[in-house]
């Protein structure tokens, strides 16, 4: 059957009578989505910052998890809050019936604010252009926009930095007495939140709150404070404020890999595939493009249908970790774009149609940290690079989901 045969098995729940097994029957490859998890580790984060609201972070399709599936996960396990980087992320989660509180922030000119605020979204502004295109959509439809207002606390990346945040705290106080806009929050971002014992975490804290304590004298009465992203949600409670917004953390995947401490959390996604061919090698034959890999004993190879299309980093030539006919190894020669080939060894009594495990968190299989640290990378990149061609199979999810196909 082929990926994109409509007739492919439906996705399991707990409600239906399909195994996994018949539900990835012919497929090549597809990531496993635990919502069971998921709901798990919003429940332990929650107790970790458990005076404070709870933002569950489900931008990027939920870290490649599946939007809509996630969010409501994590709303069901007491997030109180969804956040998005991007609006068309924020109007689908709208539009499907969610009617958490919802944030997005990343926005340039020309954005379509009269979408967000028709549906109750809070937008983020950094600069005052930000705000006059936010407050002509909200005097367009008669409404008062919610803005959350960023403050660059010394990431130097998003956020108003030095003077420009009084700059854009003045420029919001006329917007506000008019009506136009609501500033509901004030925010910022670590910039090294993952390093516990780093200078700039309680730097960033102590310009944070003073900017804060500056736009309340000029006025502004937010609602929530907020800066702790994953990370300091787990290891900076001082930062905790009225909000957290974990995402990286929610997905069961440590935020501080070189602390030796999983927090408790619990992976979510699990990738696999089948092995397309087993035959054997003689010693010498080189292995795939450029002959990255040369068998020195004559050996058995499998070949596996997933490549950096689907989201395998071609970095992982000869170093990505598996697991496969029982044992643990690495992809042998170069990653192509739809095929990586792995050395089952001699003896190897696998065939095609068996599972190969590229990454998951049961005992024995090969971590999304494992994959990071073998290519130089970090595990968001891992989860979030999963080509949209790697079905999403979301187990746990309640009837509903699965009829309105998330």
């Amino acid at each position: 059957m082929s990926e994109t045969d409509a007739t492919e098995p439906a996705v399991p729940t707990p409600h239906e009578p399909a195994t996994l097994e018949s539900a990835t029957l012919g497929r090549t490859v597809w990531a496993e989505i635990d919502l069971a998890a998921l709901e798990a580790n919003v429940r332990t984060l929650r107790e970790r910052a458990s005076g404070s609201e709870f933002m569950a972070v489900v931008k990027a399709d939920a870290y490649g998890h599946g939007l809509l599936p996630v969010a409501r996960a994590a709303l069901r396990a007491g997030a109180t809050w969804l956040g998005v980087a991007q609006l068309p992320e924020a109007v689908a989660l709208r539009d499907a019936g969610i009617t958490a509180r919802l944030l997005t922030w990343l926005s340039v000119p020309g954005t379509d604010f009269a979408a967000a605020v028709a549906r109750d979204i809070d937008l983020s502004a950094s600069a005052p252009w930000v705000l006059d295109e936010i407050a002509a959509a909200a005097r367009s439809l008669g409404r008062t926009a919610r803005v959350h207002l960023k403050v660059d606390t010394g990431l130097g990346r998003g956020g108003a930095y030095g003077q420009d945040w009084t700059t854009l705290v003045r420029h919001a106080r006329p917007l506000e007495a008019e009506g136009a806009v609501q500033v509901v929050g004030i925010w910022t971002h670590f910039a090294h939140a993952d390093s516990p014992e780093h200078p700039t975490v309680l730097a960033q804290q102590e310009r944070f709150f003073e900017a804060v304590a500056e736009a309340e004298r000029a006025g502004c009465r937010p609602e929530v404070r907020h800066l702790a992203n994953s990370a300091a949600t787990l290891v900076h409670p001082s930062a905790h404020a009225d909000l957290v917004r974990p995402g990286i953390a929610m997905y069961g995947l440590t935020p501080v890999p070189q602390l030796d401490d999983d927090f408790g959390l619990r992976p979510v996604m699990t990738l696999r595939a089948r092995l397309a061919l087993v035959k054997g090698l003689p010693a010498g034959q080189g292995v795939s493009y450029g002959h990255a890999y040369v068998p020195a004993t004559d050996t058995v190879v499998g070949l596996v249908p997933a490549g950096y299309a689907d989201g395998v980093p071609r970095d992982a030539t000869n170093v990505g970790p598996l697991l496969v006919d029982g044992r643990r190894t690495t992809i042998a020669g170069r990653v192509c774009m739809d095929q990586f080939v792995v050395d089952l060894g001699a003896g190897s009594g696998a065939s095609a149609g068996d599972v190969v495990t590229l990454f998951g968190g049961a005992p024995g299989e090969p971590t999304a940290q494992d994959w990071a640290d073998a290519t130089g990378t970090i595990s968001y990149e891992i989860v979030t690079r999963l080509g949209a061609r790697v079905p999403r199979l979301h187990l746990g999810a309640p009837d509903a989901d699965a009829k309105a196909g998330a």
